[in-house]
């Protein structure tokens, strides 16, 4: 990947044209966060390893013109996962405080809608070490018969953690060794949530009673530090047991005062005691006093099942549990059944009826019900059956029966519901049971009900007229039954049959059934309507702004599309120019109403055609002139070329957006400030832009270090353009001259990888090492020697293979025609670098150039193979280039997994390389 370009040579004031629009390309993800190691795994992918708490910073580096927009996405770890979108929409994602779940694969994508889209990913392992539990477990069982008991206990400690942790087990300050002791055994169990050790101590001897430390570690990883749990092993030590206050179930009345006590009876050491609640947490006003919950006050809300827990991390913990219940009772509903048994749908004499009562209670079959005629209470006759729970109905709905009935038995019946010795009210309901009193319900649509017409945004009313005796409310719903209602539910009750509607949505159209309760009236077959909602909307039009660029005296065409709209019959289309109404033939209603002119500088402006369909308006826009479009700045541009001591240039890149929409554009109007204040104001004059060619202008005697905002604006012979504006600011260059490279930047000196390669070189120091790594190959240190200093290596480890290679590019040197040595034309650069080739399977490390031509040249310029010994080793090579050219390190993997080669302190000078016995230099190369 290119990330900077590097210029060595001086440029005048010229005009460049190059193919200058790309896809994006060459993505790679750096990091500038906290990192513990960065390295390759067996896909070739990268891994950033984070501690657990540190802020996660990903970069992610990426050429294209126009400048790409990037977009990160993740997966929870396989490819296999769906993305996760986030968002970032810029090329840096951060995440403070990162959390072991937010590990994954993160995917950086580019795009800037030229060709195909770059996506470069890296995994992110989040390390982690939890503290460590410890329980103890304890067996009893017989041996030989019933000659004696053997007590053998169980020490379990678990861990979780990232990588996997290290256990050490120790009596006192001793660590326990399973060689020398044989009444231990330390092992794995099976099945086990995290990472379990198990210390067995068979046959309890008396120095088993002891302190025993479990001690975990994950090797210093990220610097995360061993942790450790002790637990005491005595004679006394048992797991523990609890006692609750209460019964399992509790019911009690809102706005009592509740306590549930849970006694611990036994266990060594002394339990832990703590109080949870399904579902849901503990009421805020819950109190915790020892082993007791205290609720004051308490409502229904603060029903559910009580967790007492007491853990002593001696066998299993105890458990209690108690389902409070507080009492409620609400929604008491009566129906009326006339005989079943002769399809009857009224009341009539010497047929039975059938009175039914329901209320909605917690607990609800500890409700009572009492039946009362004219206000006296009912004993149960061979005539009025009373049934507690009806077997027909739903659960613990109370029914009488009247049998046969007589005009004796036309009266006024109660149904009482309550909670007997409670002091939550109860509910009572009156049924009126006559001939006259009890009629079947008819439920109508009024007239021009069955369709209601309304506008979106507004408030309307669904009618479904309902009459009866008693009359029974309505229910409404939609027709389609994968539809909710409105309001969210599936059925609404209404008690009059209208269903009112506010802020009317094009989705709330379509039809609506009403329907007679089963409740609250005659049990019998349920009525039914229906209303079809039908909501008008104002057209739905396309486009609604769009940018119309084009020349002078061309003929424009501006078109107004209906997507869709309620009515769909247009009524009306107007069209303006800068507000003021445009006179026009009036338009057919099935057609696309449209308007053409030739432009002109008198007709330039904002066109709207404006279509009504008696509901609304609805606007399109079209912002016509002839003004070219803006420039693209072209942000891959070689880095700023330093003139003078104390001064720099600049070349200024851009592409202009099509260009061939509007006249022919003869300049550019160029503006150039520093804070504020303009340093540079003037027309440069330019060949005619051609779509997606570069074109470039050199800014000459900024000072360093300074910013600059320049603004770019396009010039036709009508008129000047959109402007563009961007900030260059100027950035010594990397390995420039006596520079040298150490890679201690993340941006590596500009030094990109090889995509035509099998793998990448890796950036690494001491502290980022890989615990695991090879031991016999690869540097310890940078060349300087320190912990902290970076270097580039190639991880010759699986799952690379034998002649996999691994290129690392430089940044572009641009170089000129000069007279070089005695026989040459050309200008004598000096690559110099140190390396470290360690470990018996060593393979090759090349350096070659990468001459840009009309053909991109690969000339080997140095080469060395085989173990080089533990030290770095510094290397010198001459080269005499043609043109622009890059240095590429390539490491090729030897035939086993300690080949690591790195490189470090790299740097290209012009001139000849200096003369020393204790360097490797080859001879000359000419390109």
């Amino acid at each position: 990947m290119e990330l900077f370009w590097i210029v060595l040579f001086s440029v005048f004031h010229r005009y460049v044209q190059t193919q200058g629009v790309y896809a994006p390309a060459n993505a790679q993800i750096v990091h500038s966060g906290q990192t513990c190691v960065v390295k390759e795994d067996n896909i070739s992918e990268r891994i950033y390893t984070i501690r657990e708490g540190d802020t996660l910073v990903l970069q992610c580096l990426v050429k294209g013109h126009p400048r790409p927009q990037v977009r990160w996405t993740k997966t929870a770890g396989s490819a296999s996962d769906k993305f996760q979108e986030t968002s970032i929409f810029n090329e840096t994602l951060r995440i403070p405080n990162i959390q072991r779940v937010q590990g994954g694969r993160y995917y950086c994508k580019a795009e800037n809608g030229v060709g195909v889209a770059a996506i470069k990913s890296i995994r992110v392992d989040v390390q982690y070490l939890d503290k460590p539990v410890l329980t103890v477990h304890q067996t009893v069982g017989d041996v030989r018969g019933n000659y004696y008991q053997e007590k053998t206990v169980f020490l379990r400690c678990t861990v979780n953690s990232n990588p996997p942790a290290r256990f050490i087990w120790k009596r006192g300050n001793k660590p326990i060794e399973q060689s020398k002791d044989n009444g231990v055994d330390i092992y794995e169990p099976l099945y086990t949530q995290g990472e379990t050790k198990v210390l067995k101590l068979k046959n309890l001897r008396p120095q088993d009673f002891a302190n025993y430390t479990c001690q975990v570690s994950v090797r210093n990883v990220c610097d995360i530090q061993d942790s450790s749990v002790t637990f005491r092993l005595t004679n006394t030590t048992t797991p523990p047991a609890l006692k609750l206050s209460v019964n399992e179930t509790y019911v009690v009345d809102p706005g009592q005062d509740v306590t549930l006590s849970c006694e611990v009876t036994a266990g060594f050491p002394t339990p832990r005691v703590t109080w949870s609640r399904y579902p849901g947490s503990l009421p805020q006003r819950s109190v915790i006093q020892g082993g007791s919950l205290t609720l004051r006050s308490v409502t229904p809300a603060d029903a559910g099942v009580y967790n007492c827990t007491a853990v002593n991390n001696v066998g299993n913990p105890a458990r209690r549990t108690a389902n409070l219940i507080v009492r409620t009772m609400k929604n008491l509903t009566f129906q009326i059944t006339p005989d079943s048994n002769k399809d009857s749908e009224s009341i009539q004499m010497g047929r039975d009826l059938k009175l039914s009562c329901h209320v909605d209670a917690q607990p609800q079959d500890k409700v009572n019900y009492t039946w009362y005629k004219n206000g006296a209470l009912i004993y149960p006759t061979d005539s009025l059956i009373v049934l507690r729970s009806d077997p027909d109905m739903p659960p613990a709905t109370s029914s009488l029966e009247i049998v046969d009935m007589k005009f004796r038995d036309q009266a006024t019946y109660s149904c009482v519901a309550n909670f007997p010795g409670s002091s939550v009210p109860e509910l009572r309901v009156d049924v009126n049971i006559t001939q006259s009193s009890v009629v079947p319900p008819v439920l109508s649509v009024p007239v021009g009900g069955g369709v209601v017409n309304v506008s979106e945004g507004s408030t309307t009313e669904l009618v479904c007229l309902v009459d009866g005796k008693p009359r029974p409310p309505v229910l409404w719903s939609r027709a389609n039954k994968d539809l909710p209602m409105p309001s969210g539910d599936w059925v609404v009750e209404t008690r009059d049959g209208r269903l009112r509607l506010t802020n009317v949505t094009r989705d709330m159209m379509g039809a609506y059934r009403c329907q007679t309760a089963p409740y609250n009236g005659l049990n019998i077959k349920r009525r039914q309507g229906q209303v079809q909602l039908n909501v008008e909307y104002p057209p739905v039009v396309d486009p609604v702004l769009l940018d119309v660029r084009s020349q002078m005296l061309s003929t424009v065409n501006l078109r107004c599309l209906v997507l869709k709209s309620n009515p769909n019959r247009i009524a009306s289309a107007r069209w303006y120019r800068n507000g003021m109404l445009i006179r026009t033939p009036p338009v057919d209603p099935q057609s696309v109403p449209q308007l053409r002119f030739k432009l002109d500088t008198t007709n330039n402006g904002t066109y709207e055609c404006r279509l009504s369909n008696g509901v609304g308006t609805s606007t399109c826009t079209f912002i016509v002139s002839a003004q070219p479009y803006n420039a693209e700045f072209y942000y891959d541009t070689p880095n700023p070329i330093r003139t003078l001591k104390n001064n720099y240039s600049y070349i200024l890149q851009w592409t202009q957006k099509e260009p061939g929409a509007v006249d022919k554009i003869i300049g550019y109007w160029i503006n150039v400030q520093q804070n504020r204040q303009t340093v540079l104001s003037k027309q440069i004059t330019t060949k005619e832009p051609v779509k997606g060619v570069l074109m470039s202008y050199t800014l000459m005697d900024l000072r360093i270090p300074l910013p600059y905002e320049v603004s770019l604006t396009p010039i036709t012979s009508y008129g000047t353009g959109n402007t563009v504006t961007r900030t260059i600011q100027y950035s010594e260059p990397y390995c420039y001259n006596d520079h040298v490279c150490g890679f201690e930047d993340i941006r590596i000196c500009g030094f990109t990888q090889d995509r035509r390669d099998v793998f990448d070189w890796t950036r690494q120091n001491h502290l980022t090492q890989n615990p695991k790594r090879s031991v016999n190959t690869g540097p310890d240190t940078d060349r300087s020697g320190t912990k902290e200093g970076y270097y580039m290596y190639i991880e010759t480890s699986r799952p690379r293979q034998d002649g996999d290679r691994a290129r690392l590019l430089s940044p572009l040197y641009n170089v000129t025609a000069a007279r070089g040595p005695t026989g040459t034309t050309r200008t004598p650069y000096c690559v110099s670098f140190y390396y470290h080739m360690n470990g018996k399977h060593m393979g090759t490390l090349n350096v070659l150039t990468r001459v840009k031509s009309i053909a991109t040249v690969d000339s080997a310029v140095w080469s060395l193979s085989g173990h080089q010994g533990p030290e770095w080793r510094k290397a010198d090579a001459e080269i005499y280039p043609s043109g622009p050219f890059q240095v590429v390190f390539e490491g090729i993997r030897g035939n086993g997994f300690e080949g690591d080669i790195a490189i470090d302190d790299v740097s290209v000078t012009k001139g000849k390389c200096k003369q020393k016995d204790s360097v490797d230099k080859t001879g000359l190369y000419h390109q």
